[in-house]
């Protein structure tokens, strides 16, 4: 909501003031409550498709974790023409709507596959399996299709949307800003949990159809939820795309390549500063000193009578060119978050196999936890220890260190990431010991499909997803914070999108890294690390392989951390500040 308050000239420019109406708090029930049904109607459900491609049609377990890891990948890929369309044309409440009925929609086609006979696969009880055909395919397809553009919008600017309601240029907004992040994610794994129990349950031992119905639901309360909310929210305006603002500053200073930037730049260097910006104003640095090249001033150079600049494209301004730096000094840091999700990844499809092939009784009972249903443990260790990290740890480290977050955002990502190292070599550890009982000990039978099932306790998974857990409580919500802290305002939702691409690449990497080892291993003559009976693989080899992944990962980000400045630091560093520019003020 905004509240007209007058029109002011500035120089020869007049602008008309509106002040923001933030709401806070009170917005939260509903972005939250859109969150939270949405996370329970789509991405829970994604847990458990990697069972229901195999079970009900028919695929291999590595044709099925290549297509969900595409899937999650081109979700998250997607992400960037959603923040591209929000930032430059409609604004991120009108993307997140529309998203969030495309997500709707894909929830319904990927039901009626289920609850309808004719769009899936015959069951196989008594008969052989026999493969989807391609109409089937192309039906099931088109469901993703539609759940990848609900993801492409809602994930760049749920985010963003959410922070949009906080006034940042107050102390209490800061901190509800810092713990918006937190309790995001407290939502985000409580709607996983009782998604990965209670619909997961449904899905696997009662209807598939009734299963994913739910969720169906689910979604559609999320979109009923957004909406109901419109009246109160904080829209942000778009303030054109951010990629056009990138690439102007490359062109102009590729064109200028072959000139020198000058000692001082207040003479030199065109430092026009839009009144109709809602970025606060940067510092001139000498970090990325080349960049300085697209705002030297030539004969040939043309200012307008408004003090901007006459070709974009030819001469861009010190602030433009600081705004760029910001998101490619993040570079560095998003490759080294591409290669932790790695880890993350396994924890969602080859721990499935695992748990698939190892004694699921909930005892003393005989009932069967259904193999998706362990990731609730990744999903609960997270959610007991952000509380506890927002409530005690900060505080607490707040009182040492004097930052309002406890410790720095990189400091936090550098923590989960070496809890990631240990994920995987407890992962290897667990693997290793459920094979050796599943070849020494009698089994409980087969899994079919697939092979033995292994007498080893799938209790035993609960470790490694905990772990796992723990360490996206520190990495995956350090990553998140640190893009939308660190890019420029009018960039919030491509700092979402950005950040999503990496986990769309990590996504792809996970698939490539899949393909190569069980291609090299099958013809290498050796045992197939990968094969379908994980009691004639070497799962423990690969967990290994991705342990040392992480290794050189981690080593990569402690050199690329010690380089990067925080946008914070420089702003301290500034000598002149806008009063104007303040985060209160939307200037249209």
């Amino acid at each position: 909501m905004e509240k007209k308050v007058e029109n002011m000239e500035y120089g020869d420019e007049k602008v008309e003031v509106k002040e923001l109406n933030y709401r806070g708090v009170k917005a939260m029930p509903f972005v939250i409550g859109n969150e939270t049904f949405e996370k329970l109607g789509t991405i829970g459900t994604s847990a458990n498709l990697l069972v229901y491609l195999t079970t009900v049609f028919h695929m291999k377990s590595i044709t099925a974790t290549n297509l969900i890891n595409i899937f999650n990948g081109t979700c998250n890929f997607g992400t960037l023409g959603g923040a591209f369309l929000s930032d430059t044309y409609f604004g991120r409440y009108k993307v997140l709507g529309t998203a969030s009925i495309s997500s709707f929609l894909g929830m319904l086609v990927l039901t009626l596959t289920a609850a309808v006979t004719t769009l899936h696969p015959p069951h196989c009880v008594d008969t052989p399996c026999v493969d989807p055909t391609p109409w089937q395919m192309a039906f099931l397809l088109s469901g993703f299709m539609f759940l990848i553009i609900g993801a492409s919008g809602i994930r760049p600017c749920n985010l963003a949307f959410g922070a949009d309601q906080f006034n940042p240029n107050t102390e209490s907004g800061q901190r509800g800003i810092a713990s918006f992040f937190n309790w995001y994610y407290f939502t985000f794994t409580f709607a996983m949990m009782v998604s990965l129990t209670i619909i997961v349950y449904v899905q696997a031992n009662i209807n598939w159809a009734i299963g994913l119905a739910i969720p169906t639901f689910l979604m559609f309360l999320s979109c009923a939820v957004f909406f109901v909310g419109t009246r109160i929210y904080v829209m942000v305006l778009p303030d054109g795309s951010p990629l056009t603002s990138i690439v102007q500053v490359l062109v102009a200073t590729i064109k200028k390549r072959k000139l020198v930037v000058p000692e001082e730049p207040s003479v030199s260097l065109f430092n026009h500063v839009s009144l109709k910006s809602v970025n606060l104003k940067l510092p001139y640095s000498k970090q990325l000193r080349f960049l300085n090249k697209a705002a030297i001033l030539t004969p040939n150079d043309k200012i307008n009578p408004d003090g901007t600049s006459g070709n974009r494209w030819t001469l861009c301004s010190i602030q433009q060119i600081e705004e760029v730096k910001c998101v490619i000094k993040t570079i560095p840091i998003w490759v080294s978050c591409i290669i932790y999700n790695v880890s993350i990844n396994q924890m969602q499809t080859y721990t499935v196999f695992q748990a698939l092939q190892s004694d699921r009784r909930l005892k003393p009972s005989t009932f069967e936890v259904p193999a998706a249903s362990y990731s609730v443990f990744q999903m609960l260790a997270l959610t007991i220890w952000i509380p506890i990290y927002d409530r005690i740890i900060v505080p607490s480290l707040r009182k040492i260190t004097g930052k309002r977050q406890g410790i720095s955002f990189l400091q936090r990502i550098g923590v989960g990431m070496g809890i990631a190292i240990f994920t995987m070599l407890i992962s290897a550890i667990i693997e290793t010991k459920r094979r050796d009982i599943a070849h020494s000990e009698p089994t409980l039978g087969v899994e079919r499909g697939k092979g033995a099932i292994s007498s080893m306790s799938s209790y035993w998974l609960i470790l490694q997803l905990s772990v796992a857990g723990l360490s996206e409580g520190f990495a995956v919500i350090g990553f998140t914070e640190f893009f939308y802290r660190q890019f420029p305002e009018n960039m919030k939702s491509f700092a979402g999108s950005f950040l999503f691409c990496g986990l769309g690449l990590s996504s792809y990497l996970s698939s490539f890294l899949i393909s190569v080892v069980h291609r090299t291993t099958r013809e290498g003559g050796s045992r197939n690390w990968l094969a379908e009976d994980l009691n004639e693989a070497k799962l423990d080899n690969y967990y290994y392989l991705i342990m040392g992944l992480e290794v050189l990962n981690c080593m990569y980000y402690l050199l690329v951390s010690k380089w990067y400045k925080y946008k914070e630091s420089e702003e301290e560093k500034s000598n002149v500040a806008l009063e104007d520019m303040s985060k209160q003020k939307h200037i249209v």
